[in-house]
């Protein structure tokens, strides 16, 4: 089973990606950016990591970089991470927020946040002003004095901001019902907020169960609410434990797919995977893509 679910088909990739199965192998061939496994009858098969490179190949070429000279990039690093830094008007954004942060300026963050939204849609806003914010505020509060105050406060502010938009969305969600919860332990739910709002704008339901859950608490409420899918989002070291023993118990419990996003999914990749459950990564659009592209095979018996 969890064979099937590292190696994903070229159709599971498009769709996961939005990239034609013509580019893709022009990419492969031509470019050497992608290297899928084969199957003994040629079948192209990739994996999760596939999918995050193919998504810098695709923030590289959205900023102008000839695709010739991505593969440098890639392998190079550095310059490759700036695809992930905020551009253009987003980076007016992020700093007036971040300098907001720093003197716990509230008004100035609802200034920045409503003018951002009067222009753009809320996933345009997640993806190129929040999420690159709280990579950056998490290296900043990694060492700063007032470390704590800043992040709660941040926390309390986005709390309230991305709770009002997540009641307004639910009543119009009809699509498979996923039950998202922090892993135990983890107190930042932040990260979850944004998955619901990603899920919500894809059509999914969410069930959210908040920060620190217990593991027997998800199965319950996955029973009660008839939960199509698990969703556990880790963003600090997992407790002792999770990954051996907690995570392969919930996942034979429920009964349903079970997904791990955030940071664990990418430093223990391989052990999610061995306990039965997929690692969804940190890019919220992928991983909800792939949360109904699995759903979707589910319910089609292949």
């Amino acid at each position: 089973m969890s064979a099937a679910i590292e190696q994903l088909p070229i159709r599971t990739i498009c769709s996961l990606t939005g990239v034609n199965p013509m580019t893709l192998r022009a990419w492969e061939r031509r470019y050497d950016l992608v290297r899928p496994m084969r199957t003994p009858k040629g079948h192209r098969l990739y994996t999760h990591q596939d999918v995050e490179r193919i998504r810098r190949v695709q923030a590289l070429v959205q900023r102008g970089v000839p695709i010739s000279r991505v593969r440098d990039l890639l392998d190079t690093g550095p310059e490759a991470g700036e695809a992930s830094r905020p551009q253009g008007p987003w980076r007016g954004y992020h700093e007036r927020m971040a300098a907001a942060i720093s003197r716990f300026d509230e008004r100035e963050l609802d200034q920045v946040y409503d003018e951002a939204l009067s222009i753009h849609p809320i996933d345009k806003i997640t993806r190129n002003m929040i999420l690159p914010l709280l990579v950056h505020l998490g290296e900043r509060w990694q060492n700063l004095p007032g470390a704590i105050a800043e992040e709660h406060f941040f926390a309390m502010y986005l709390r309230s901001k991305l709770g009002a938009r997540l009641q307004h969305r639910m009543r119009y969600a009809t699509g498979p019902r996923i039950v998202a919860a922090c892993a135990p332990g983890e107190q930042h739910e932040i990260g979850l907020l944004l998955f619901a709002l990603e899920a919500h704008q894809a059509g999914l339901q969410t069930v959210l169960l908040g920060a620190d859950m217990p593991l027997e608490d998800i199965v319950i409420a996955q029973r009660r609410s008839g939960g199509d899918a698990v969703v556990i989002s880790s963003s600090v070291a997992p407790a002792a434990g999770f990954l051996e023993r907690a995570l392969p118990a919930l996942v034979r419990q429920v009964d349903v797919p079970v997904f791990v996003g955030g940071v664990t999914a990418l430093h223990h990749r391989q052990a999610i995977t061995a306990a039965g459950a997929v690692a969804l990564g940190i890019e919220l659009e992928d991983g909800v893509r792939l949360i109904g592209a699995t759903l979707a095979r589910r319910n089609s018996g292949t």
